[in-house]
């Protein structure tokens, strides 16, 4: 008797489907509470990104090789808003995938696929900071818009590019098809990786993780010596190419502190996911699916955090902001706009 009430008030993603999942029942309060923070996340993702696109894009001041990256990075993140996240959410909260099987693994290879290529922009941005932080008078010299774009490029090739040829072709399942098919209902959408994929998974965040790392230490260190000293300069009456030197090491060191800020949030966010990842592969996939979806919503939240960091510490993306919002930027001269109040604040 027990057994058959048990049975019967389960409910399923699909009535009357045989081997459908079963769906967790949320009471309404709960329900609306998920709904109403999971979407407030896509919502900033797509907005706060968007923001950041248009501001670059649209004023000239903002045209850098540095900045340029930044601007797909949060191309990168909006799309996570638009593809990932809402459905990701209805699938978070009602425990079911409504939206087919084909778009299931889009829904996948959009979700890899863009948070590396986040992963490889933060990496590329890395790079570009040390080098103007150690050599900011050959900096411009060094990393042009041309170099930028294309490690835009490259960084887009390897995510797609590893994204697709990993979990549209099911090449994720090899080796573990008994597993999956145990794992399998109607009404889930699952991408279990194999030992081998999530090895390298394992590796190309590992990587450029260790190389980040490294250079954002090399780059404090760096940042910490000019300003000791700039501070113990006896001689108050300098070249101006020695000022000229000293202001632009000091607003390069403000904006690698910044994008180092993004770094770190990035790799908080995404840390346990990948840790998760690697002992569920080890261990027949024995995490709770409340903990995997938490795991999850803590990488989608990474896509909204950045415009957050930029509008915390960059003063020309509030005044950018305040531009476009109230609709300034449609003026004819607009795009020239000094964005900068002086020169220490240039990002």
């Amino acid at each position: 008797m027990a057994s058959n009430f048990s049975s019967e008030s389960l409910e399923f993603c699909y009535e009357n489907v045989t081997g459908s999942c079963i769906k967790s029942a949320y009471s309404p309060g709960p329900r609306a509470i998920l709904y109403l923070v999971l979407g407030l996340g896509a919502i900033l993702a797509v907005f706060g990104n968007l923001l950041v696109i248009i501001a670059i894009l649209h004023f000239k001041q903002l045209h850098t090789p540095t900045n340029f990256l930044v601007a797909s990075l949060a191309c990168a993140d909006f799309l996570v808003g638009v593809t990932v996240m809402p459905f990701s959410t209805v699938r978070s909260v009602e425990s079911c995938w409504y939206f087919g099987e084909s778009y299931c693994k889009f829904h996948t290879c959009f979700d890899t696929s863009f948070c590396f290529a986040s992963l490889f922009h933060l990496c590329c941005i890395s790079i570009d900071r040390y080098i103007a932080v150690t050599d900011p008078l050959t900096y411009p010299t060094k990393f042009t818009i041309s170099v930028s774009g294309l490690c835009i490029a490259l960084s887009w090739f390897f995510s797609v590019t590893y994204s697709f040829s990993i979990f549209y072709t099911g090449a994720n399942e090899e080796g573990i098809e008994e597993l999956v098919v145990a794992l399998t209902c109607v009404g889930g959408c699952q991408a279990p990786l194999n030992q081998n994929w999530v090895v390298l998974c394992f590796l190309l965040f590992f990587l450029p993780t260790v190389l980040m790392v490294f250079l954002y230490g090399r780059i404090f260190l760096v940042a910490k010596h000019q300003a000791r000293k700039i501070e113990s300069t006896a001689n108050q009456v300098q070249a101006s190419s020695e000022s000229y030197k000293e202001r632009v090491a000091r607003r390069e060191r403000k904006a690698a502190k910044t994008l180092g800020i993004a770094m770190a949030a990035f790799l908080v966010s995404w840390l346990p996911y990948i840790i998760d990842a690697v002992i569920d592969a080890y261990m027949n996939f024995i995490t709770p699916p409340y903990v995997y979806e938490i795991l999850v919503w803590c990488v989608y939240y990474n896509s909204a955090m950045n415009p957050l960091i930029y509008a915390f510490f960059y003063p020309w993306f509030r005044k950018a902001i305040k531009l476009i919002v109230s609709g300034k930027v449609f003026r004819g001269d607009s795009c020239t706009t000094n964005l900068f109040a002086e020169e220490a604040d240039v990002g």
